[in-house]
């Protein structure tokens, strides 16, 4: 199918920076607060076009494609980890010279976004996370498991794309995808070289504090109740096999100070399957808490 068929919902102005010796894709737009938008598996920073299509003057968008993932370089010889993830998240933060930094982060990207504020707690504004986790996973879904069967599993997974293609129809709940959004997310992972990180993704989920991952999982686990006095949020979609609500009851146990807004009819993929007046929850959150700007500098100009 034509590119310009998700080209269309994703006209933001992207750029590619250099991190971990790859290029790093990702959307910048606006100005002001940064609102760092941390996608997960088997997504990309077209997932939160939605909500970046909402954001108020004064602030920033900044969507990146992790390593291996979206329109970003994916190597194959790459070491695939959330502790990698999470380094280069904070390279690219750093490289921005980003303060104040708000996050949004969503599956996978909840640890990632979260092992990367424990490292800068005091440049962390506000935290919304959506239906993910930071923590030892509680259960293992028989149809995670499923796919890390081995060679079956990777042939599943990067030469049938099933992973993604499931996720499509089994992470919506109450509607179904647009024909547009259903291409754009496939768009990047169209072939077994470009599907690389998604199988590397699942086999970096931790069955057991036997995989490095569960112990890197549990010092960000240990870290969470250092942003006790940051502003967070919690959206649920309610109707999620994955992240379910324990997955939900964790971080209110964490964060019991948290707003927290649960949305019974949704799924998974929130910012795909929510109404916009849910969306325009995290956009009031996010500007309430974000940093105002100086109206004598304005004067000043």
């Amino acid at each position: 199918m034509s590119e310009s068929l998700w080209r269309t919902e994703y006209d933001f102005s992207t750029r590619q920076i250099e991190v971990d010796g790859h290029n790093m894709h990702l959307v910048d737009q606006g100005d002001g607060s940064p609102v760092v938008f941390v996608h997960g598996n088997p997504t990309w920073s077209f997932y939160y076009r939605r909500l970046i299509r909402m954001l108020p003057d004064g602030l920033r968008a900044i969507a990146p494609d992790h390593i291996g993932c979206g329109l970003s370089d994916k190597p194959q010889a790459y070491e695939y980890t959330l502790n990698s993830h999470v380094e280069n998240l904070c390279a690219l933060i750093d490289s921005l010279h980003l303060e104040n930094v708000s996050f949004v982060a969503h599956d996978w990207g909840g640890a990632i976004a979260m092992g990367c504020a424990a490292t800068m707690a005091d440049r962390v504004r506000s935290i919304s996370l959506l239906n993910t986790a930071a923590f030892p996973p509680p259960y293992f879904p028989l149809r995670i498991r499923a796919c890390r069967f081995p060679i079956l599993g990777a042939f599943a997974m990067r030469g049938l794309n099933l992973f993604s293609r499931a996720a499509l129809s089994m992470a919506m709940s109450r509607t179904k995808l647009s024909k547009a959004a259903r291409v754009g997310l496939l768009a990047p992972y169209n072939s077994w070289h470009n599907r690389v990180a998604v199988n590397a993704f699942v086999r970096d989920i931790p069955a057991n504090d036997r995989h490095a991952t569960w112990n890197r999982l549990a010092e960000i686990e240990a870290s969470l109740p250092e942003f006790c006095e940051t502003p967070v949020q919690l959206v649920w979609g309610m109707k999620d096999w994955c992240f379910n609500e324990q997955c939900l009851q964790r971080f209110m146990d964490a964060w019991p100070h948290a707003s927290v807004l649960k949305l019974n009819d949704v799924g998974h993929y929130v910012c795909e399957d929510a109404t916009d007046d849910d969306l325009s929850a995290v956009i009031e959150f996010l500007s309430q808490h974000a940093v105002q700007p100086d109206p004598t500098e304005a004067a000043d100009d």
